[in-house]
């Protein structure tokens, strides 16, 4: 071989590598999670990955994922959302309503499929449950509206002695409002009376619970929020110590201690959406893929924080519960 066909050879070798390596790079896609909340929420992302693998995805095999928390800052989420598209991830998982939202203000092209509490359509996110219409699906599940009523009227039972309740929001919510005269009306048809406390902060969740031993308050209802639920640990510590029965929207609050949580599975969601992801990274288009109905409800109770408390759970309480933490 001449020297100049070697160098050739040579020259186009090295070139031709790095763009080898490059396409085997591209081989492996790669996710990217938009959490408006905390690495706390580990189980819901096994549930996401079991869901993965089961369209034939496993992290670290055939696909990466790249994880970003705002930690219960709303404010985060754009800047996270930006970088994940300027990373060129082949798919957007946004784990919440306000993540959604900051995902599609990001990109128009990256596939993204989204857990919504809520209503998806209602919000901007999707034309229609059956077509969404554009690069986002996902799935839906009722988790604010409409069920934290039907949440004070499970605590009313459970806690009979209860003449003031309180609700805490976090008034960033999109729903906060709504929410507030929904419980506001299942008060007064109760014959409760309630107080709204809000919190945004670690800080503010400190302060509304000093409100709520002020006002002297029987109990407590925490609205379904991706900031609230980031603070599962703060909520359910404070309420121990201060002896307050409390009801959550997820079953994780009650296997951390809470008293009580009703409301729809976020583990069924989490799969959910990782079947999903899976498909749009097989070639699915989003646009067709109708937003699944997330429809498990739990209704969890813990008998040894309800003892704890001096509290007896009726029987007809515990017949419907779906799961009894002793």
């Amino acid at each position: 071989m001449k020297r100049r066909e070697f160098l050739q050879l040579a020259s186009g070798a090295a070139i031709a590598w790095p763009l080898a390596v490059r396409a085997q790079q591209k081989a492996m896609p790669v996710i990217g999670v938009l959490s408006s909340g905390s690495p706390v929420a580990a189980p819901l992302m096994a549930a996401f990955r079991q869901g993965l693998s089961e369209t034939g995805y496993v992290e670290g095999q055939n696909v990466a994922i790249e994880y970003r928390w705002a930690e219960g800052h709303y404010d985060r989420l754009p800047a996270l959302a930006a970088d994940l598209v300027g990373r060129k991830v082949d798919l957007i998982m946004a784990s919440s309503p306000p993540s959604a939202l900051a995902a599609k203000s990001a990109t128009s092209t990256i596939p993204i499929v989204f857990r919504h509490g809520g209503d998806p359509v209602g919000d901007g996110l999707v034309a229609s449950l059956a077509r969404p219409g554009g690069n986002l699906t996902g799935v839906s599940q009722l988790g604010g509206e409409g069920l934290t009523a039907k949440r004070l009227e499970l605590l009313s039972e459970l806690v009979p002695r209860a003449g003031v309740i309180a609700l805490l929001v976090n008034p960033n919510s999109s729903t906060a409002e709504r929410v507030i005269q929904e419980v506001q009306q299942a008060a007064r048809a109760k014959g409760v009376q309630l107080h709204v406390l809000k919190a945004s902060s670690e800080t503010e969740i400190d302060a509304a619970f000093a409100s709520l031993i002020e006002l002297h308050a029987g109990a407590l209802v925490v609205s379904a929020d991706p900031f609230l639920s980031s603070g599962r640990q703060q909520l359910v510590a404070l309420a121990s110590r201060h002896a307050v029965p409390s009801i959550y929207a997820w079953r994780e609050f009650a296997a951390s201690g809470g008293l009580i949580s009703y409301g729809a599975s976020l583990t069924s969601a989490f799969h959910l959406l990782g079947t999903y992801a899976g498909k749009v990274l097989k070639g699915a288009n989003p646009a067709e893929m109708p937003v699944q109905q997330a429809t498990k409800f739990e209704l969890v109770i813990n008998i040894k924080t309800a003892k704890s408390l001096g509290l007896t759970v009726p029987p007809p309480l515990l017949v419907q519960a779906d799961d009894v933490i002793e």
